[in-house]
């Protein structure tokens, strides 16, 4: 496509080439394929099972092993907060412990003043619900509001004295205190750890878009043209991890607390970063690939951080961030911060949609699997609740996955069952194992990391007293089948029309920031801190889109989506960044690193 020039406000009008929504298709083997393990794969996985292991093994000391179920709702909290700066996990996670007991304390009170089913598959699902909203726009990450269900889901249907309460709640509080401890104390090792495997994300990213950018300035988005094998191009997706990566680390280095000089390098090296995934060309200075991944590997590792050289027309000991940090720190940038979680919880939130599926979708689960005589309905509720995603293509995806991987976890399970009952210390490693494969496994694919999870979950029932092997087995079985049934059957009967009003909502922001972003970049007098925020800004709102633009076209009943719209205004951003990054001047002439 030629370079028209983009006038400031709404994006050219100038017809665009059709594509084809970016429907993911609904392919078993799409939906099984493994993917690369995470980066970070290990760190929750030795997480849960330091935070388990002690409380299991005092509670074996003491021999009251039955109430492991008690102390583990709360070591299961060190799964979370992984990918957040130290500083912000320490809240978060506070946040996880608290909501964890709150869950769990309404489910035993529930099941205290009621034996009756019915009411405590309501309950359950309405719990389900409920977590399922305050995890999405909280936005805490994986492993979402699962374990929080699966904790209270359990709990409802555990025989419970109003007097064992208070006891049960201050194990688990405990032992999330713990699991507390035990997710921060890298922080005494390396402080700025979550930061710098931000960056090297970016970094990584960045690389990867200079070394196949694409057509230039942004004229190519989602999903791109094709190519000669009728492949779609990945110049366009390359850009758009690249942005959201970039995207990424700076929020990570908001959240990470006041300025040392290892985040002052790491704000240099994601500036670097911006500039090469804005304008991609391979070989010219910082803009090279190979130097782009050297300093990646260099970031991740335990040495100092690269100090690239400072990008032209932006003052070293600033980049903007600081000004945006004081901010975000400020009365008003918290206030701010308070009013849009409110609006992601209003009436018209668009998690909406999703919260109603996932209450009536448990319920369904519940009693279906109740009308059918199993003694574990709860079982199925998780089932159900695990499916809910983005949008219905993907929540397919998960009914998958954990169909297929919860029927061969219960192979596992009936291979390991005979090893766990050689004694009580042979059950508490087993469960400290399965808890450890299923975070290491469940980056490949959610299938795999069932595998592990499934024998895990049947063994926490061990602890409280034998059981019939068939009777276990085969109830998950059913529990498992019913469940995804039912609580696909409910989501497609539930239908998400908020997903295209995202997408003009995400679409006004856009042209709003790049309108903003192409003003401080022309205005001489406008200060450096002014356009790297708008800059930022722009960033955020292209990442935002193309979310939102992934999350209504993986949806199956709705209105067609602005198409021409959408593409044009991630071209017109991706060329705006483009723009405002050569404004800052070249970086061609950056020493090498071994110079450095």
């Amino acid at each position: 496509m030629s370079d028209t020039p983009v006038r400031p406000g709404r994006p050219s009008v100038r017809k665009l080439p059709q594509f084809p929504p970016a429907v993911r298709g609904l392919s078993p083997a799409s939906a099984l394929r493994l993917s690369p393990p995470s980066d970070t794969w290990f760190k929750p996985a030795l997480s849960v099972v330091v935070a388990s292991g002690l409380p299991h093994l005092t509670l074996l000391a003491l021999g009251r092993l039955d109430l492991a179920v008690y102390s583990m709702a709360g070591s299961l909290c060190a799964l979370y907060g992984h990918g957040l700066p130290y500083a912000r996990r320490a809240r978060a996670l506070a946040g996880v412990v608290l909501g964890m007991a709150a869950g769990l304390a309404v489910s035993l009170v529930t099941a205290s003043f009621t034996g009756s089913t019915a009411v405590l598959i309501a309950v359950g699902a309405l719990l389900a619900a409920v977590q399922k909203v305050l995890c999405d726009a909280t936005r805490i990450g994986p492993p979402g509001h699962v374990i929080f269900t699966f904790v209270s889901s359990a709990a409802l249907f555990a025989p419970q004295r109003l007097d064992q309460i208070p006891g049960h709640l201050a194990l688990t509080l405990g032992a999330g205190a713990f699991a507390w401890l035990v997710a921060l104390a890298p922080a005494l090792v390396r402080r700025e750890g979550p930061e710098r495997r931000a960056v090297a994300r970016a970094l990584e990213a960045a690389a990867v878009c200079v070394a196949d950018p694409g057509p230039r300035n942004g004229d190519a988005v989602d999903p791109g043209p094709r190519n000669g094998n009728n492949a779609i191009d990945p110049g366009p997706r390359n850009r758009r991890a690249a942005a959201a990566a970039v995207h990424a680390a700076w929020r990570c280095l908001l959240a990470s607390g006041r300025p040392t000089p290892v985040r002052r390098s790491l704000e240099r090296l994601v500036v670097q970063a911006e500039a090469a995934f804005a304008a991609p060309g391979p070989g010219v200075g910082a803009a090279d690939p190979e130097r782009l991944r050297a300093w990646a590997a260099r970031t991740r590792g335990r040495g100092p951080v690269p100090t690239p050289p400072p990008a032209p027309g932006t003052a070293d000991e600033l980049y903007g961030i600081d000004a945006e940090r004081a901010v975000l720190r400020a009365r008003e940038g918290r206030r701010a911060a308070r009013r849009a979680l409110l609006r992601r919880l209003g009436p018209g939130s668009p998690l909406l949609p999703v919260a109603v599926r996932t209450l009536f979708g448990c319920a369904l689960a519940g009693y279906l699997c109740a009308a059918l005589g199993v003694g574990r309905p709860y079982w199925a509720i998780v089932t159900a609740a695990s499916l809910y995603q983005a949008n219905l293509t993907l929540s397919w995806n998960r009914a998958l996955q954990r169909t297929f991987g919860n029927l061969l976890g219960v192979l596992v399970f009936a291979a390991v069952l005979p090893v766990s009952r050689i004694g009580p210390l042979a059950l508490v490693c087993c469960c400290l194992f399965f808890g450890f494969a299923a975070e290491a496994l469940i980056t490949r694919n959610y299938w795999l990391g069932s595998v592990a999870v499934t024998p895990m979950a049947l063994l926490v029932l061990e602890f409280g007293g034998a059981h019939p092997a068939g009777e276990l087995i085969g109830d998950r079985v059913l529990d498992t089948v019913l469940g995804a049934a039912a609580g696909f059957l409910t989501a497609t009967l539930v239908t998400n029309r908020r997903a295209a009003g995202r997408v003009e909502r995400a679409l006004d922001a856009t042209d709003r920031a790049r309108a903003a972003a192409e003003r401080t970049g022309a205005d001489p007098a406008a200060a450096p801190a002014e356009r790297d925020r708008a800059r930022r800004t722009l960033t955020a709102s292209l990442v935002e889109l193309r979310e939102a633009g992934d999350t209504a076209a993986g949806e199956w009943w709705q209105r067609a989506l602005p198409e021409q719209r959408l593409l044009a205004a991630e071209r017109a951003g991706h060329r705006t960044l483009a723009a405002t990054a050569q404004r800052r001047g070249p970086t061609a002439h950056a020493p090498s690193i071994g110079a450095e």
